[in-house]
């Protein structure tokens, strides 16, 4: 039976039931976030136990057979006008082997002694000083045993909280031929 609104009336033999809403809750983003969040610490758990070599980790054997002295600080504008540090020093191979790579480890102190900072580079040896400093790795001029040669670091950024004195330098690693 029709009304002349074109609506059915409801059957009152039967009652009328609301229906079930549908589930709303996104299980598959749901899902895929919580294991996105698993992998992502399990990959912060796995670097912070594997080490890096700018952690403290002790350096390698032969590192010990190279000496680093005469350690000079200077500073200078870059072209984009930011300061940039230099560290400039001479290291000595005291060991029998040639070195054709060494991994230097800097750490920056506060005036109460803390460390602020700690970087990790590569060693580059001086290899012109006219009409600029020209540097290189180790790979294109190996360092002999008995040999010394002059170095740089370089620096653009460095904590303020840095008391401007010589930054511990350590060897870290040293690769031979």
């Amino acid at each position: 039976m029709s009304t002349p609104t074109g609506i059915t009336p409801p059957d009152e033999r039967r009652p009328y039931v609301t229906p079930e809403p549908e589930s709303t809750t996104p299980w598959v983003p749901i899902i895929i976030g919580g294991v996105a969040i698993l992998v992502v610490l399990g990959i912060i758990f796995f670097l912070s136990r594997g080490g890096s070599s700018q952690g403290t980790s002790e350096p390698d054997p032969y590192a010990a057979h190279l000496t680093i002295s005469s350690e000079t600080l200077s500073t200078a504008q870059n072209f984009a006008g930011q300061e940039v540090t230099y560290i400039e020093g001479r290291v000595v191979n005291n060991g029998q082997s040639t070195v054709d790579g060494a991994t230097v480890q800097v750490s920056f102190k506060n005036s109460l002694g803390e460390v602020v900072q700690r970087e990790t580079q590569s060693l580059a040896i001086i290899r012109t000083r006219d009409p600029y400093i020209d540097t290189t790795s180790l790979k294109v001029l190996p360092l002999n045993p008995g040999q010394t040669r002059d170095f740089r670091l370089t620096f653009e950024h460095i904590s303020a909280d840095w008391d401007h004195q010589k930054p511990d330098l350590r060897i870290m690693r040293a690769s031979t031929q």
